[in-house]
């Protein structure tokens, strides 16, 4: 039996940064074309502090719409939902359609504080909670392991942090998580390297990746993920986006053509036709140039 491939697109963390605010009926409408174009897996929406990310004031809004818009005929996504508190926690359980809580744990003290100002011991805490409710509301959990591939804030790291993180997340029965180069400074070496030195350390989870990369470096980093057993991408469509917490030096999410282009060399079928994105790549570039005040790509 082949292995299943997923990719994971990301219009929330395309969006979660961008200088103006893209309405709400086009987020659900976007949202929906995702659905239409054969995406099953979207990381969606987060419920997070307004005065922090405005971009993601309306999620309960967005998702009512998207909801309202797919006919009963649609095979419903898996749609996950960023929190990074209780708070958070508590709206995203409350709107339909999150099938999926997404919690960023970071192994950096520093990103830790300016992405969520808590703790090592807080954070944990709150990923055991995160654990049990979700579990609760029938939902899925998804954990990612910020800063995994190194910091630039001169913090210790080590392969060993990661392997800590993957055991202890094994122990509270976390089942999916993905490793996330939040500022895109790891090369296609460490991606493979790490990968599969955590290899003893995830029996029984879905491991991912969450890369960031400059386009010229991306297809690198998704075949040494992919030749290392990694079977979970993250990425967005045009590599729009990334995180507005990560510091100056942060680069784009990974292009979701680059990542099923990459695929398709390896012989992996995510169940994506490139056919099938004219019509949402060309409202990708439409976003990008009203929204995000980026260049239109060809």
């Amino acid at each position: 039996m082949n292995e299943i491939t997923k990719v994971i697109e990301c219009p929330r963390d395309a969006w979660q940064g961008l200088p103006d605010f893209i309405p709400t009926e086009l987020k659900a409408e976007y949202l929906r074309e995702l659905v239409l174009a054969g995406f099953t897996h979207i990381d969606a929406v987060s419920f997070v502090s307004p005065k922090h990310v405005k971009q993601m004031a309306d999620s309960e809004e967005v998702m009512a719409r998207f909801n309202d818009s797919l006919s009963i005929d649609i095979d419903r996504p898996e749609i996950i939902g960023i929190v990074v508190n209780e708070k958070g926690l508590e709206r995203a359980l409350a709107t339909p359609g999150v099938t999926t809580i997404g919690y960023p744990y970071s192994i950096s003290a520093y990103f830790r504080r300016a992405n969520a100002n808590m703790s090592r011991d807080e954070s944990r805490k709150l990923v055991e909670k995160l654990k049990k409710d979700a579990a609760a509301a029938s939902r899925d959990l998804v954990i990612y392991i910020s800063m995994a591939f190194g910091n630039p804030y001169d913090e210790p790291w080590g392969p060993e942090l990661v392997h800590e993180t993957l055991e202890w997340l094994k122990d509270i029965r976390v089942r999916t998580v993905s490793l996330a180069d939040t500022v895109g400074t790891a090369d296609a070496k460490l991606v493979g390297d790490l990968c599969r030195e955590v290899k003893d350390h995830v029996a029984g989870i879905e491991l991912g990746v969450h890369l960031h990369s400059r386009p010229e470096n991306a297809e690198e980093k998704i075949m040494a993920a992919y030749e290392a057993g990694c079977r979970r991408f993250d990425s967005a469509l045009t590599g729009l986006g990334g995180c507005p917490f990560a510091g100056d030096n942060l680069v784009g999410n990974i292009a979701t053509e680059q990542v099923l282009a990459a695929l398709k060399k390896a012989g992996a079928d995510p169940g994506i036709e490139p056919e099938r994105l004219t019509k949402i790549l060309a409202m990708t570039n439409e976003i990008r140039v009203k929204y995000a005040h980026a260049p239109l790509l060809n």
